[in-house]
């Protein structure tokens, strides 16, 4: 069976919050391929011009551009869930993140662009999780999310799932994103090598997706980018098929994202192309950014948003156990386990309550469990009458103990 043709797209698409000065300069292509075993593609990717509100980026386009003041998005979208319901997923995805990520002003800082990014992702599995619900035929639907948007030198990503971000500077090939998976959480307990890794019989299990709950927890990081790097998204069909430091070469031979997109495929369906393969490639230039030198920070680094004040009647949502997706393997239908822990906290009512709690004088106990106060009738009751009732129930136990010894 030949499977059907590559969807491709390419451009060198502009920034956000460009500095006055010269402009970054975003040069990128992507790339879908179906594999060598599946009969349709899920997988998904987004390229964006948000200064231009533009994502229809004409095929074979590779021009450079400088950043605007709204930035580039980029996405790659693993979708799941059997059938159709997989492609659908991943198409929602990129079509709610591009909708979410155009509205209203330009961000103002780093900040706001990143929340920005975080609320845009949860939107896209929030959309999904409904249309799950709504339809008998896609339930069990989702869909794994890498997602990159650039301010000035910053990059910023968001991660649900096993997709991954990688930077290339030099010589250094650097994962910038981490496998919501249970292999990586068995590698960094040091339970599995990076060699067991690859044979592992559950390697197809992830930690989540958008679509399998109503809520996901955004893993968001962030890169400063230098003078040349290189940026890779791209779903396993490509990083499960083509060994890390291949990638790594590959890149480093091949300047033009073109070719590298198409390298890169061809590799991993000639390794097998046991699943959908895609890929995006983004080389960033320009005076705007610093020149690679010694102590550049390059690995995971996780970005910390400050809290937002909490609006009266504001819900925060927290979960304690990540929920579980099977992902489909290439010999079964696809399945979904869910395992989902979660706790809606009424902030405001709960600072309200506690208030309350200390004011009374019971600040120590649950704000929800609270007692009616009890009044004892202790202080009518006779002294006299009182010790008799200390006397009766010393001399009762005075002749159990005797009765007991005997």
């Amino acid at each position: 069976m030949s499977p059907p043709p590559s969807r491709t797209a390419g451009a060198s698409s502009p920034g956000l919050g460009a500095p006055a000065g010269p402009p970054v300069r975003v040069r990128l292509f992507g790339r879908t391929d179906v594999g060598q075993v599946r009969e349709h593609n899920e997988d998904n990717f987004l390229i964006a011009d948000l200064s231009a509100r533009n994502r229809a980026l004409p095929e074979g386009e590779r021009t450079t551009v400088g950043v605007g003041p709204r930035g580039t998005l980029f996405a790659v979208c693993d979708g799941m869930g059997g059938a159709a319901a997989g492609e659908v997923a991943s198409q929602l995805a990129v079509d709610i993140l591009f909708e979410r990520m155009v509205e209203g002003d330009p961000p103002k800082d780093h900040d706001e662009l990143a929340r920005r990014l975080v609320r845009a992702i949860e939107a896209a599995g929030a959309r999904i999780y409904q249309e799950a619900k709504a339809d008998r035929t896609r339930r069990g639907m989702g869909t794994t999310s890498t997602v990159a948007s650039l301010v000035d030198d910053h990059l910023f990503l968001g991660q649900v799932g096993d997709s991954r971000g990688y930077i290339l500077r030099g010589d250094r090939f650097v994962q910038v994103t981490r496998d919501q998976s249970l292999v990586n959480q068995l590698i960094e307990a040091g339970q599995l090598t990076e060699e067991e890794a690859e044979t592992f019989e559950h390697n197809n299990i992830i930690l989540q997706a958008l679509g399998t709950s109503d809520t996901v927890q955004v893993d968001l990081t962030f890169v400063e980018l230098r003078r040349g790097d290189v940026l890779l998204l791209c779903s396993d069909g490509l990083s499960g098929m083509v060994r890390h430091e291949e990638v790594r070469d590959i890149l480093r031979s091949y300047e033009d994202p073109f070719e590298a997109c198409q390298v890169l495929t061809d590799r991993a369906n000639q390794a097998g192309g046991h699943d959908n393969i895609t890929c995006i490639v983004a080389r960033f230039e320009g005076e705007a950014l610093k020149p690679p030198g010694e102590g550049d920070e390059l690995k995971y680094r996780k970005y910390a948003l400050p809290e937002e004040p909490i609006d009266n009647g504001q819900t925060q949502r927290i979960v304690f156990h990540p929920l579980t997706v099977e992902r489909p393997t290439d010999h079964g239908p696809s399945a979904s386990k869910v395992a989902d822990t979660m706790l809606s906290i009424n902030v405001a009512d709960f600072a309200d309550q506690l208030r309350e709690a200390a004011n009374a004088g019971a600040a120590n106990r649950p704000p929800h469990h609270r007692d009616e106060p009890v009044d004892l009738p202790l202080a009518s009751t006779p002294p006299w009458l009182v010790g008799l009732f200390v006397a009766f129930a010393l001399g009762f136990v005075a002749f159990m103990g005797f009765y007991l010894l005997r």
